[in-house]
C-alpha cells in the first residue's frame, strides 16, 4: 500500500492517512487513561518496518512530546531496533523487533507441561 501511495494512488494515500490518524487517536486515548506516556514502542511487522507509518503517526502526537529523529527512523528497520526519537526528547520513541513464533513455541511448551511458567 505504501508503494502505491508513493506512486500517486489516491485511495492508497487516503487509506494510510486514515490508518495513521486512527492509530494516533488510540495512542492518545491510552495516554489519557494512563496519565501520560513514558515511551512509545513500535513493534510487529508494520511497526518494525514502516518508517513512513511511524513518522506520520508520531507527527499527530507531538502535543504529547513525542518526536522522531528522521535519520534514526530510517535506520531502524528490518530487525534493527533502538530509539528513533531525538536524544534530548522525552518520552522516547522506540522500535523493538518481536518474535511471535518463539512466543507461540514457549506458550505451547508451557501448556504441554514441558517447561515451567516464567515469573
Amino acid at each position: 500500500m505504501e508503494i502505491a501511495a508513493d506512486e500517486g494512488h489516491e485511495g492508497a494515500r487516503l487509506a494510510l492517512e486514515v490508518m495513521t490518524y486512527r492509530l494516533a487517536k488510540y495512542i492518545a486515548s491510552m495516554a489519557v487513561a494512563c496519565g501520560g506516556v513514558d515511551a512509545l514502542v513500535f513493534t510487529g511487522g508494520i511497526g518494525e518496518n514502516s518508517r513512513n507509518i511511524r513518522a506520520k503517526t508520531v507527527s499527530y502526537l507531538d502535543f504529547l512530546g513525542l518526536h522522531i529523529d528522521t535519520k534514526a527512523n530510517m535506520e531502524k528497520r528490518y530487525g534493527n531496533s533502538g530509539i528513533i526519537s531525538p536524544t534530548d526528547s522525552s518520552p522516547a520513541v522506540l522500535v523493538v523487533p518481536t518474535n511471535e513464533e518463539l512466543m507461540i513455541a514457549h506458550d505451547t511448551a508451557q501448556l504441554a507441561g514441558f517447561m515451567e511458567e516464567a515469573g
